[in-house]
């Protein structure tokens, strides 16, 4: 006898490129994965109720795989089908920051020497938000040069506590993708393999699904307040160069 249990395991391998970094990335944590075969179907009838013959037309595989590890592989080969370069974009929320009480009334952020962009200003104490001038005059006024990272605040702000968000880049750790605007027609394609396997009464058993040829047609990211992020990635599989499709294994 045999049975299948859980979600099992999914891996994407892109097809439509070779070379240095291009492999297997597997769907990390994953949640569920479904794959529907499914066809339009002609009818026959004469001048009786129920058909005499049914013939298959188009046929259509769809995928949907649901996961929680964020992979940038993933993004990079299967879905926008460019590489991930080392370094990631990364946010200083809410950093805390003091005005000097002193001109020039400038703060340096953290990581200015990666600064990228500016994300705001707050007061710390009562949360008001600063506006954002070419030149600070006014109380909960600031101007920033986005080069350098230096925020200048007006001497009305003279040491006070502030929070400033902002975007740097972390050039020594993880994964950054800069997705271009491709032409109309632009598809990467991989290969997806499917596994599973369960024993069932002292025997393992084990289900294969190898679709050689697919795009991706979808990726979600939802967020939401006290929840994982379960990422959707829905795909289609078609014929590839040997007009082949897939390879479906059982154990019985």
């Amino acid at each position: 006898m045999q049975l299948a249990f859980g979600a099992g395991a999914l891996w994407g391998n892109r097809t439509d490129v070779t070379g240095s970094g291009i492999g297997p990335d597997q769907f990390g944590i994953l949640q569920d994965v479904s794959v529907d075969f499914s066809w339009r179907t002609e009818k026959l009838y004469g001048s009786k109720q129920f058909p005499v013959d049914i013939a298959r037309g188009e046929g259509e595989i769809t995928g949907k795989a649901k996961f929680a590890r964020i992979f940038g592989a993933i993004y990079g080969d299967l879905f926008f089908g460019q590489t991930p370069i080392t370094g990631q974009l990364t946010v200083a929320q809410n950093e805390p920051q003091n005005v000097p009480a002193g001109s020039p009334y400038a703060v340096t952020v953290n990581n200015a020497a990666n600064y990228s962009d500016d994300l705001g200003v707050y007061y710390a104490n009562t949360g008001l938000r600063f506006t954002r001038v070419s030149a600070a005059a006014s109380a909960g006024q600031y101007s920033v040069n986005t080069g350098t990272g230096v925020y200048t605040f007006s001497s009305a702000d003279a040491s006070a506590a502030v929070s400033i968000s902002y975007l740097w880049n972390n050039a020594a750790a993880g994964k950054k993708l800069a997705v271009a605007n491709q032409f109309q027609g632009y598809t990467p394609t991989f290969k997806a393999t499917l596994f599973n396997q369960k024993a069932t009464q002292g025997v393992t058993a084990g289900l294969a699904l190898v679709l050689n040829a697919c795009v991706a047609d979808k990726l979600s990211m939802p967020l939401s307040i006290g929840r994982y992020v379960i990422q959707e990635f829905d795909f289609s599989a078609f014929a590839d160069a040997a007009d082949n499709i897939c390879t479906l294994s059982v154990s019985e």
